[in-house]
C-alpha cells in the first residue's frame, strides 16, 4: 500500500490551490545545512531549503540540482528521495499553490557564483536544529526532521 505524504499548510476560503511539482533537497557540510534567506523588495523576509517548482520535462533531481545553482550558487549531486509532503502556500505574486514536494539527499560538487540568478536569495548554513525552528513552510520542518532521523 501506497501512503499519501502528510499535507502542510492552511487553505485560505475562496482560493483554489493549483497542484505544483516541487524538489528540494537536504545537503550538510560541517554539521550544518544549507537553507536560503530570502529578502523580497518589500522586505519580506523567510528562510527556505533551496529548491522549487519543476519545470516542464524536469525530473525532480534535475530540479533541484538547477534550483541550487540558481539560489545558492551551489553544484550538487541529486541522491534519493527520502521523503514526499505537500504544503499549502500563496506566494509573494498572489498565486496560491499546493507544492507537491520530493525532498532529495544530496551531495556537494563546488560552489559556482556564475549559477546563481536570484538575487533575493542569500546561502546559509544552520544547526538543523535550528533550521527546523526557522523554516517558513512546516513541510521544509518536517523534511529536516525526517532526514535527521535516517
Amino acid at each position: 500500500m501506497t501512503q499519501k505524504p502528510p499535507q502542510f499548510g492552511d487553505l485560505l476560503p475562496g482560493r483554489d490551490y493549483a497542484d505544483r511539482p516541487a524538489a528540494f533537497g537536504l545537503l550538510a557540510r560541517d554539521g550544518r545545512i544549507a537553507v536560503v534567506f530570502v529578502r523580497k523588495p518589500d522586505d519580506a523576509t523567510w528562510f527556505d531549503l533551496p529548491g522549487g517548482g519543476v519545470d516542464p520535462g524536469e525530473t525532480s533531481a534535475q530540479a533541484v540540482v538547477r534550483e541550487y545553482g540558481e539560489e545558492a550558487g551551489l553544484k550538487v549531486r541529486a541522491g534519493e528521495v527520502f521523503g514526499l509532503a505537500d504544503q499549502y502556500f500563496v506566494n509573494t505574486e498572489g498565486v496560491a499553490w499546493n507544492n507537491r514536494s520530493s525532498f532529495h539527499r544530496l551531495e556537494f560538487i563546488a560552489e559556482d557564483a556564475s549559477l546563481k540568478i536570484e538575487d533575493d536569495h542569500t546561502l546559509l548554513w544552520l544547526e538543523p536544529l535550528e533550521a527546523i525552528t526557522a523554516l517558513r513552510h512546516d513541510s521544509h520542518a518536517w523534511a529536516v526532521a525526517a532526514w535527521l532521523r535516517l
